[in-house]
């Protein structure tokens, strides 16, 4: 069987994500306990106890998810499940530094205080109001991409991301990103929704945040990942630290080819993939994107029980 370990990326984070196994797991624990520490932040009081709009902030989202899914991969390693399991590994924009976590190309440390000064640069790139996302559904990426070319006129309109067959996000200054959704409209498209995020992230406009990310990954030690990364930008595997370094600066700006590289891990032979961490937004786009691939969630102590007897 091949299989991929992917991590889903912001959107899917929820008070109490992680507690379960936290409680469970003192592996799982000792994640959250080192993400504190390296930020010198008790974030996972916020993941536990917080509100959501405080735990929404790019900055908090962020790192939140990553320990979350190290959590649920630490609980996993506890039942007997190594990365050696998987064949591929891979994560939707922020779970790509989750997916270098788990592969031991990233330290938990090194990857929190990276995803931490993201998302701090990603929202500092663009004055909160000046940009927008919206999700255009029902119509491919070919037809997406003209809509975005007429909607920028002066302006960035951009598809950054393409998540499935019938989604695609687009994302640039908020009255390109308006225009974009009635073009759509126009065009057919089943939905074309305005998204409630706090910045335009995946286009021209994250341009300062991807310098700010250029120079943060110089201090930082990448080690060849114990297994491929199907990384967002190229929409297949990679394995060599320097280029893994290149594509996560490039990633702040380009889109998420997250269709593509869910149909190429599929033709290198894919069949199971595992959404380790916060939601299930992942194994849905996957089962649009090829029915065939059986999907597993994990994400609480139960699921861990009904993977490893799976196996």
């Amino acid at each position: 069987m091949t299989r991929a370990f992917v991590c889903p990326g912001q959107g899917a984070q929820s008070i109490g994500m992680g507690k379960a196994l936290a409680d469970t797991y003192p592996e799982s624990k000792a994640v959250f306990q080192e993400v504190d520490e390296a930020l010198g932040q008790h974030l996972s009081a916020l993941i536990w106890e917080g509100d959501l709009e405080t735990l929404t902030l790019t900055e908090n989202a962020q790192p939140a998810l990553m320990a979350t899914s190290l959590a649920a991969f630490r609980a996993l390693e506890r039942e007997g499940v190594s990365i050696q399991h998987a064949d591929y590994v891979a994560g939707h924009s922020l779970g790509e530094y989750s997916a270098l976590a788990l592969s031991g190309a990233l330290s938990i440390a090194d990857t929190a205080c990276l995803l931490k000064a993201r998302g701090k640069a990603m929202q500092a790139a663009v004055p909160v109001g000046v940009g927008a996302m919206a999700a255009i559904l029902g119509l491919n990426l070919e037809i997406v991409n003209e809509v975005a070319a007429e909607a920028a006129g002066a302006e960035v309109c951009e598809a950054a991301n393409d998540n499935d067959p019938g989604q695609v996000v687009v994302s640039g200054n908020r009255a390109a990103v308006e225009r974009a959704v009635e073009i759509a409209k126009s065009k057919g498209a089943k939905r074309a929704i305005i998204l409630p995020v706090s910045a335009p992230f995946h286009c021209k406009l994250m341009t300062p945040a991807a310098e700010v990310m250029k120079e943060a990954l110089v201090e930082v030690s990448i080690s060849a990942p114990k297994i491929p990364l199907v990384a967002n930008v190229c929409a297949e595997g990679v394995s060599d630290p320097e280029s893994i370094r290149k594509l996560l600066i490039e990633q702040i700006t380009a889109s998420v080819r997250w269709r593509e590289s869910v149909l190429w891990m599929s033709g290198e032979g894919v069949s199971e993939v595992w959404e380790i961490g916060a939601g299930k937004a992942l194994s849905g786009m996957v089962r649009r994107i090829n029915g065939d691939i059986l999907c597993h969630n994990v994400a609480q102590p139960e699921d861990i029980s009904t993977i490893i007897q799976s196996l």
